[in-house]
């Protein structure tokens, strides 16, 4: 399906650029001689401008569609990530990754489409599997960026100059995914469909389909407290990849001494996992569905956020550098996992606002980040950071146990007073017309019709 692949796609492209800057922090950091903390004040910065643009578009998704919003938003965010090079100071810096995290609000995006292509039945593994090989991206810039571009400027590009070889790198190299990133967004502007009968400008025309008003949309996925438990599980979960996309290599290159070629290609390895990871989680979550429903779907989420919180505390650690990987490999499976299981909960939360409710939940994951940076800026060792990071996310999973979506129950709760989606009321003129009805269904009652 054309929309399934241009979601993933569009999303890999906007995860590419959002942390192309991330494995040349080290040498950003000698060029504009900056500390750790205000390396960490920019990753801070990075996501924060994300987590708004996502409570907007959510909103406008359900209004609009996701097509122009995906293309609209990588073409904007390709400017200031060509503009890289033209960085002096801190302060620049961080507006230009305020300006560039806007891409990240394309995951919006992504999982509204998504959603709007596939059942309930599968539109776990599907919002798993395009949000997991987008988030590919994270790993995929590590390892492009950090281990081959970069070297590849400074060495061959810029070779002739050792001096400065190092700085003009860093400075011209992310010309090269912006250019990427504004074409593919006119690609899915001119090409793509936002729904399986059209776009919604011609439905609407046409009279196919009620236009909806963004403000009203919001409202609906705002007043549910499912939507911000969730909300606060992504951040639990994206929001830690955030933070490991940001940290990973700095991680590696301080703690083990290691050339950034090095620690890029070992920090590739979190996001490179979201190939099955986030995919599998989904895929989980759909599977217990069928054994357990609506509850089967809640433990999956319970489980891998716990097992995450610990594997997290576990890594920091670790001394050896093949244990780190190791604990690393291990707990970004669990972290993308839980991103999985989360988005085959949220299309069962509000379906009249599922663009609303994506935004915030959404919202989540660059919260998270925040938050998590926040004790790496602070705190004065980094394992005090991930222990807190780790001890938040095991707490986190606990939240679980009180989800409760309408029709469908929860893990303590029963389901509540609303009708399974399965039934529909219809009035019959009396007793003798329900028996007709029922005849074939003895376990319903007289009133109601199984679809």
């Amino acid at each position: 399906m054309r929309a399934f692949h241009y979601s993933w796609w569009s999303f890999f492209i906007a995860f590419f650029i959002w942390f192309s800057i991330a494995p040349l922090l080290p040498e950003v950091r000698i060029t504009l001689d900056l500390t750790k903390q205000e390396v960490w004040l920019s990753n801070i910065i990075a996501v924060s401008g994300d987590i708004v643009m996502r409570f907007v578009f959510g909103s406008l998704t359900d209004q609009w569609g996701a097509r122009v919003l995906m293309g609209g938003v990588l073409m904007a965010a390709s400017i200031p990530t060509a503009c890289t090079g033209l960085v002096n100071s801190l302060t620049g810096l961080c507006f230009l990754r305020l300006f560039i995290g806007c891409a990240g609000s394309t995951f919006v995006m992504c999982q509204c489409w998504s959603t709007r292509m596939f059942t309930k039945e599968i539109v776990g593994t599907a919002n798993a599997l395009v949000g997991g090989w987008g988030n590919v991206g994270g790993g995929v810039t590590q390892i492009v960026m950090g281990t081959a571009l970069f070297p590849l400027f400074r060495d061959v590009v810029y070779g002739d100059d050792p001096e400065t070889a190092a700085e003009k790198a860093w400075r011209t190299v992310c010309i090269v995914p912006a250019v990427v990133a504004f074409a593919t967004g006119v690609i899915v502007i001119l090409t793509s469909e936002d729904c399986p009968e059209g776009n919604y400008k011609q439905l609407i025309k046409e009279g196919k389909m009620t236009p909806v008003s963004a403000s009203a949309s919001l409202r609906q996925g705002a007043i549910n407290i499912n939507t911000w438990l969730l909300y606060i599980q992504y951040g639990c979960c994206f929001g830690v990849e955030l933070t490991m996309n940001n940290a990973a290599a700095s991680y590696f290159v301080d703690k083990f001494d290691l050339p950034i070629a090095t620690a890029s290609a070992i920090a590739s390895i979190f996001g490179f996992m979201n190939i099955f990871a986030r995919g599998l989680g989904g895929f989980t979550s759909d599977k217990m569905n069928d054994k357990m429903g609506m509850k089967g779907r809640i433990w999956t989420q319970m489980i891998l956020l716990l097992l995450e919180g610990i594997c997290i505390i576990i890594f920091a650690l670790m001394d050896s550098l093949w244990a780190a990987i190791l604990l690393l490999t291990i707990f970004s499976i669990f972290v993308q996992g839980a991103e999985g299981s989360t988005y085959g909960i949220v299309p069962y939360v509000n379906p009249a606002a599922p663009g609303a409710v994506s935004g915030i939940v959404g919202a989540g994951g660059p919260s998270g980040a925040v938050a998590f940076g926040m004790g790496f800026l602070f705190l004065s060792k980094t394992t005090h950071a991930y222990f807190l990071m780790g001890g938040l996310v095991i707490v986190s999973s606990f939240s679980c146990l009180l989800i409760n979506i309408k029709g469908h129950g929860g893990i303590l709760l029963k389901s509540n007073d609303a009708l399974p989606m399965t039934t529909l009321i219809v009035p019959v003129a009396d007793e003798e017309d329900a028996k007709k009805l029922d005849k074939d269904d003895d376990d319903a009652e007289p009133t109601e019709l199984k679809l």
